[in-house]
């Protein structure tokens, strides 16, 4: 147990942190409400309709897609720098990992994701 009380110190004081900030910020911000502050803002124009819409599910597939290239980057980079002592079998796990990310571009250019309707 005393390996770990150095974490739960930290988790504590992490957590008090947060607490103590959100309460200090909220006792010394201004309380103002009028109908002005209220309202939406929409970049200075009147909103029209509902704000409750649904979304193309093109905009999520997006998202994924670009969730896929980021972790294709978050791993190229370590690996480019550890390439020389890593030797071949490194080489060959990562070009196999790029190949199934090529795949899964490949799939999302087929199904048309990568394409604005």
């Amino acid at each position: 147990m005393s390996g770990y009380l150095p974490v739960v110190m930290f988790a504590a004081l992490i957590l008090a942190f947060g607490v103590v900030s959100l309460a200090v910020a909220r006792l010394l911000r201004p309380s103002r409400p009028d109908s002005v502050k209220l309202m939406n803002y929409e970049c200075g124009a009147e909103p029209i309709g509902s704000a409750w819409v649904q979304f193309p599910a093109g905009f999520y597939l997006v998202a994924l897609v670009f969730i896929l290239f980021d972790t294709l980057a978050v791993f190229l980079f370590p690996w480019a720098l550890i390439l020389r002592s890593a030797g071949m079998t490194a080489f060959w796990v990562v070009a196999a990992f790029v190949g199934i990310v090529g795949l899964g571009w490949l799939y999302a250019y087929r199904e048309g994701v990568l394409e604005w309707k």
